[in-house]
């Protein structure tokens, strides 16, 4: 059996035979008159018209018998048959093919159309042309599940040969869009935030830095949807804004998690936590609905129905109920001790509330969902408004699935002096070691004393579609990360 390196040179000796006989193997134009959908659509209605059409796809079978050669070929629309004979092309034109032409070739083929015995729809080709050689042969099997960093590096194979897996990708496109038509058809508008920014802010994430020659100083890659962004467009008078794009976080690598990703997040002037929280249910059951057909799922071994009522579940109550544990009466040594009992890894140098949510994080693991968890404490939200019926907690709300956090909101804080004691207290937490401890934004405490409107806020990643999906993340991006072989 021929090598790779074999097999290449041989089709480039066929480019250079193509090239002498007087055709560029790379034409910069195709004359294809119709899709391969279209055609199967509407054959009886173009073979009644009897007239010449010209299609165009790459070669994915070749079956050559004597004077005749039928193979398969495919646009990205759809695939076809195509028949050569030598009768119609001459000796001289058909053997040129045979003997130039591979699986994997791009061709555009002209001829009229017709059943077979066998009544499959074909093209009589009259003449054909040269689009792109190939010079790597495609694999004969595609390898799969059975070699996941090859597909990865692969992933135009895998595509290739995986039709559900493209579908995938078709259905994810669907997913943003029926989000981003949900969110106009509420008078949300879309905004474009700085993807660069010189203090990375809007999550509790370690952000990328790279370095801006032309300014020569050191920013960071966005860690949020512009949170801190859109919100200064509350301060300019916007009603509601939202924002999909990519986001960077320097963290690990698990089944829900990614280095850079797709998130939405919404802002919306005059509107509470409890007014988001109803609107994140309509919106999730619209997406979802529009998106897959249906509103009950199995993930990961949960079985989910989003159209049932929504449970509400209180932070501090869940961690209290598991562990009998008070968060506000609690001390770091305490919850470290339940921590190391639990064999839950945690950061030595994070502070009492990062340990507490950890805990929270256990609990969280028995949770189907659909829920929305409430009741958090100051100490793990930096941005949240405190709740006016108790001053140790905040008016947010995240969304629980299958055991994990499926998008993040709150009421936002809009009292400037409380926004810079609290971003100290970050900063401390930054110097004594926690990478994730939010940066001290001076600018922004600077808008909100011009006066931010009450404003709910909320964010959602492109995790919500991978457990949707039932499959890790990382299975849902097109080129994930790889390190350099």
């Amino acid at each position: 059996m021929a090598t790779i390196d074999e097999i290449r040179k041989t089709r480039i000796k066929k480019l250079r035979i193509i090239e002498k006989a007087g055709f560029n193997p790379y034409p910069g134009k195709s004359k294809r008159t119709h899709k391969i959908s279209e055609v199967l659509i509407d054959f009886s209605k173009l073979k009644k018209a009897g007239k010449k059409i010209v299609l165009a796809g790459r070669i994915r079978l070749l079956r050559p018998h004597g004077k005749l050669c039928f193979l398969h070929f495919e646009d990205g629309s759809a695939k076809m048959q195509a028949l050569l004979a030598q009768n119609d092309l001459g000796e001289k034109n058909y053997k040129f093919f045979l003997d130039n032409f591979d699986i994997g070739d791009f061709i555009e083929i002209q001829g009229k159309l017709f059943k077979t015995r066998t009544k499959e729809k074909t093209i009589r080709v009259s003449n054909y042309r040269i689009l792109t050689k190939s010079l790597r042969p495609l694999p004969e099997k595609w390898i799969g599940l059975k070699d996941e960093e090859e597909r990865y590096r692969k992933r135009y194979l895998d595509l290739l040969f995986n039709p559900e897996l493209k579908q995938m990708f078709i259905k994810k496109a669907l997913f943003w869009n029926s989000m981003r038509e949900f969110l106009q058809k509420k008078g949300f508008l879309e905004v474009e935030t700085p993807v660069l920014e010189t203090t990375a802010g809007g999550a509790d994430a370690e952000p990328f830095i790279t370095h801006h020659n032309a300014l020569d100083i050191d920013v960071y890659l966005r860690i949020s949807m512009g949170e801190l962004w859109q919100k200064r467009l509350m301060v300019a008078g916007f009603d509601k804004t939202f924002e999909i794009g990519r986001q960077f976080r320097n963290e690990g690598i698990s089944k829900e998690h990614l280095q850079d990703y797709t998130q939405m997040e919404f802002y919306w002037a005059y509107a509470d936590y409890e007014m988001g929280m109803r609107l994140v249910e309509q919106m999730y059951k619209y997406v979802i609905k529009k998106t897959f057909g249906l509103l009950k799922f199995d993930i990961f071994g949960s079985k989910i129905d989003f159209n049932k009522k929504w449970q509400k579940i209180d932070y501090g109550q869940s961690i209290f109920d598991k562990f009998k544990i008070d968060i506000d009466k609690t001390s770091k040594k305490q919850v470290e001790e339940k921590l190391k009992g639990l064999k839950v890894k945690y950061d030595r140098n994070g502070s009492l509330g990062r340990l507490i949510d950890a805990l929270w994080k256990e609990c969280r693991k028995q949770v189907a969902g659909p829920a929305f968890l409430i009741g958090h404490p100051v100490s793990v939200s930096p941005l949240a408004k405190r709740d006016e019926k108790s001053h140790n907690r905040v008016q947010r709300f995240q969304v629980i699935l299958a055991g994990s956090e499926m998008g993040n909101g709150y009421s936002e804080l809009n009292d400037p002096l409380d926004q810079a004691e609290r971003f100290k207290e970050q900063a401390k937490m930054r110097v004594a070691g926690d990478k994730e401890a939010q940066m001290h934004d001076k600018d922004f405490v600077k808008a909100l004393e011009y006066g931010m409107p009450l404003t709910c806020g909320f964010g959602v990643s492109e995790r919500l579609f991978s457990f949707l999906m039932n499959k890790p993340v990382r299975e849902c991006v097109l080129f994930p990360l790889m390190r350099p072989k």
